[in-house]
């Protein structure tokens, strides 16, 4: 039996602790602000209603065999006193957030536990406390390493299929190419996907992705170049109504994980020498439109 520590019980990390604690192999706790006494999850393979152990002080958590953290990637700063509590040697911390930096954005806090990269494909939305709903079946891929494979393992027998892959470079950088387009047009204007329609939409998408490929390449990803064709003809394939979970955020108020995705590219790329200027002009505005709406105050 391996104990688990979920860390951000969110759409996330509901969605993946409901199928653990449902196989009742594991010892899983969810690391929460407010307890909760059931999780429920309702997906296209069922609805799972299991019970949540919950805690809510860092101080009373012992180390554990598996960190999953699944905060929003600019809550890691929050998640700080969970992960140095839990973290140990032996233990591995698997990181379930967007982006492509996920070591560096976490190394400051796991100590001398192994650090677990996870590209997350899971479309759930969390309408309330300890209920999550999920649109489409659960995709996690992770490196091909030891810890890697002990991952997958875990989820055996669930909903959640996890993919082994020797190439998570390339993985994470192709689902990056989505997230800078999609999620930062939609919550720029406030609109669902039929915005991708309007004049101009297209071409922006195409632009901010290729500057996307271009950085990835740099950091030895293998993108092809009609890989933002290809995402866009997905993107324009979705019902119009549709959103994303950067568009929500923006109407519900909630701080953007806007650095993790463009801020990426163009950090990236500044490394690299690469000019990125459709992602940093997006950056800005994602940043002026969240001091605007908070009135001027971070």
């Amino acid at each position: 039996m391996a104990r688990i520590a979920v860390v951000g019980v969110g759409a996330i990390g509901g969605a993946v602790a409901a199928p653990l604690v449902a196989t009742g192999a594991h010892e899983v706790t969810l690391c929460v602000r407010e307890p909760i006494a059931r999780l429920v999850l309702e997906s296209p393979a069922g609805k799972l209603d299991v019970p949540a152990r919950c805690e809510r002080d860092p101080a009373r958590v012992a180390p554990v065999d598996w960190i999953l953290l699944a905060t929003k990637a600019y809550d890691v700063p929050s998640a700080g006193p969970w992960l140095r509590a839990l973290c140990r040697a032996g233990a591995t911390l698997a990181v379930l957030q967007n982006g492509v930096e996920h070591r560096e954005r976490v190394e400051a806090y796991a100590g001398e536990a192994e650090i677990l990269p996870v590209v997350v494909r899971l479309p759930a939305e969390r309408v309330a406390p300890g209920r999550i709903s999920q649109r489409a079946s659960g995709h996690l891929t992770v490196p091909a390493s030891e810890a890697g494979r002990a991952f997958a393992a875990l989820f055996a027998g669930t909903s959640v299929a996890v993919d082994v892959t020797a190439d998570w470079k390339s993985v994470a950088w192709h689902k990056l190419c989505l997230n800078v387009a999609s999620g930062p047009l939609l919550a720029l204007t406030g609109r669902p996907h039929e915005v991708l329609h309007a004049p101009g939409m297209a071409e922006l998408a195409l632009g901010l992705m290729r500057e996307c490929v271009a950085v990835g390449r740099a950091e030895g990803a293998k993108l092809a170049d009609s890989l933002p064709d290809e995402i866009l003809a997905g993107l324009l394939e979705a019902p119009g109504s549709a959103g994303n979970s950067m568009l929500y955020d923006r109407r519900a108020g909630r701080r953007l994980e806007s650095d993790a995705r463009n801020g990426a590219v163009l950090r990236i790329g500044t490394r690299h020498g690469i000019a990125t200027p459709l992602n940093a002009a997006v950056c800005a505005l994602l940043e002026a439109s969240v001091d605007s709406a908070a009135g001027g105050e971070r």
